[in-house]
């Protein structure tokens, strides 16, 4: 980002309410989305820095998204509860699970597929749905070659720090656990066991996007924030937050915008 850019923007942050995003509901799925996607398109919802989605998907038993395709985006599924198999024109094939960093780069192409099913490679059967996080964010340039890396980090984040989850900053570049191409963008993770003595501090930097994925916290200049709800800070940071009981944030810290990079 230039300085120039910087210094035009205005500090501002928007709270994004839990209830009032936008919904995909099927028998199988119920998908909710902080920013357009698919049918659901607002001009004025698009992306946030370089993060274009952020889904919050439960998937029942047995069911998942069939094989098709992604180019050009750097893909982040972050699991809260259950499993899903991910299985990719690659050839990669694993099961995606609490505390487990994962990254599909699309490049110039990949297809994969993603279902609730991991009985099909480990035998235990089981009914529980799978809840999970899938964001997407815009790599440094298009016509990258396709990859995928996971790495698990259930240790790190028994800490209750943030956590780099995945990172293509440079300032990260030996302390992520996984990479991804996009030199702008890091995913920090927490998990806060509600200790008001054990707070966070938010990073700062021009664009970041905070996700309650599991629990309540408390933002420092934003008040008590719930279970789905997500805040925007532009040219902001170092915001404390501290987690009313168990709970898990994500935060995406971006030093671009989508056109600005």
């Amino acid at each position: 980002m230039t300085r120039s850019l910087r210094s035009l923007m205005t500090p501002h942050i928007d709270v994004h309410r839990a209830g009032d995003r936008m919904k995909t509901r099927v028998s199988w799925l119920d998908s909710k989305h902080s920013f357009s996607f698919g049918e659901h398109y607002d001009p004025d919802n698009t992306h946030h820095g370089l993060l274009l989605v952020n889904n919050d998907d439960v998937v029942s038993p047995g069911q998942g998204f069939d094989t098709h395709p992604h180019r050009d985006m750097e893909i982040v599924t972050w699991v809260l509860g259950g499993s899903l198999v991910h299985q990719d024109s690659l050839g990669h094939s694993g099961i995606i699970y609490p505390g487990l960093a994962q990254r599909m780069s699309a490049g110039t192409g990949i297809l994969h597929s993603e279902k609730n099913d991991s009985w099909r490679l480990n035998g235990a059967a089981h009914d529980e749905p799978v809840h999970f996080v899938q964001m997407w964010v815009v790599p440094d340039e298009p016509g990258l070659t396709p990859g995928y890396e996971q790495l698990e980090i259930d240790d790190a984040l028994a800490g209750g720090g943030l956590v780099t989850v995945a990172a293509g900053l440079p300032r990260y570049r030996d302390r992520t656990a996984i990479a991804i191409n996009s030199s702008h963008a890091a995913l920090h993770v927490a998990r806060m066991s509600g200790d008001p003595e054990r707070a966070i501090d938010l990073p700062d930097a021009p664009y970041l996007h905070v996700f309650i994925a599991h629990g309540e916290v408390e933002m420092e200049g934003v008040g008590t924030l719930d279970e789905g709800d997500a805040v925007r800070l532009t040219r902001t940071g170092g915001q404390r937050v501290i987690a009313r009981g168990p709970s898990e944030i994500l935060v995406w810290e971006m030093h671009a915008r989508l056109g600005a990079q």
